[in-house]
């Protein structure tokens, strides 16, 4: 078959919602894009379990331990499901990973806030989860078979996710008015950020009009902006929490609010590498790795020993 024959069946299977396989062709850009995507969002993943890990430890009850730790977990099962789709499009872990490391490869740009209070791990499982689970179900009907797959465990534990962060927050804003003060506090700093998650304006978007050419993604980063602030108003004056935006308003005649614009600014200098913790991140991320060497060299060794044990 000549290109404009695979090219054609490439077009016919995303025209009728059939899943691309890795051994279906694929034009190059699809599958570049691909990479990025799924790698981004893997790594998302890993460097995600960082600004939470460091409350297990410090989180206020046995229950609240538990259920952190389990969330944690989940995050690094996540960074697995999403580093092996990426994998079945010819790019090896060690590259993935190398990428990240290196500062190459990017990642959620939240993750490079600190997290100051316990409010701040209710914050960011009700808001950053939240708008992840906005991004993240859409993308079980995405067009590349292996990640739409893993979407579908992935999105089930994101919601538990996102409701434990919002009990927190709740059992917070219903507290003392120390903890009403903190929750809010906790509020004021993510808000803007979770917002700035579903990434730059459509118009502005270098990648938005490819992903949903080729159906990676079914909806745009500003049509899932707006469900995520019509979603999160109302969950916020349930609790008796105030979003901070001067902008926001109801508007009838579209059926959802009007709200402010995020500081672009502040998200490319982010992106840029010069967050609060960019730095922190990397750096812990690396010397986990390095310090994770003696185990993969033993676990290497031991398959090749068993391998020559088979063969033999």
């Amino acid at each position: 078959m000549d290109n404009t024959q695979h090219e054609n069946g490439f077009e016919a299977k995303l025209a009728s919602n059939t899943s691309i396989e890795p051994k279906d062709w694929m034009p190059e850009n699809y599958r570049k894009h691909l990479i990025r995507q799924i790698s981004q969002h893997a790594h998302s993943e890993i460097i995600g379990m960082l600004p939470e890990g460091n409350w297990i430890t410090r989180a206020p009850s046995l229950r609240r331990k538990m259920v952190l730790l389990a969330k944690v977990q989940d995050e690094g099962g996540h960074g697995l499901y999403l580093y092996s789709a990426a994998e079945t499009l010819g790019i090896s872990r060690d590259e993935l990973l190398d990428q990240l490391h290196t500062g190459k490869a990017k990642y959620s740009s939240i993750f490079n806030y600190p997290t100051l209070t316990w409010a701040d791990i209710g914050a960011v499982g009700w808001l950053v989860d939240g708008a992840a689970i906005m991004n993240q179900v859409m993308l079980q009907r995405t067009s590349y078979g292996p990640y739409a797959r893993a979407m579908v465990r992935i999105c089930k534990e994101e919601s538990f996710h996102q409701r434990q962060g919002y009990e927190i927050m709740m059992v917070l804003a219903r507290g003392t008015a120390e903890q009403k003060e903190m929750a809010q506090d906790a509020l004021n700093r993510w808000w803007w950020p979770s917002l700035m998650m579903f990434g730059p304006p459509d118009e502005k978007s270098p990648n938005t009009a490819n992903a949903i050419k080729w159906k990676i993604k079914r909806e745009s980063n500003d049509q899932l902006r707006q469900r995520f602030v019509n979603q999160t108003v109302p969950q916020a004056e349930l609790i008796g929490l105030t979003i901070p935006d001067k902008d926001l308003k109801w508007n009838e005649e579209k059926k959802g609010y009007d709200f402010g614009t995020p500081d672009w600014a502040e998200f490319n200098n982010v992106i840029a590498g010069n967050g609060p913790c960019n730095k922190e991140r990397l750096d812990t991320r690396n010397r986990a790795h390095n310090n994770g060497q003696w185990v993969r060299q033993a676990a290497a060794a031991y398959a090749e020993k068993q391998n020559k044990q088979v063969a033999a």
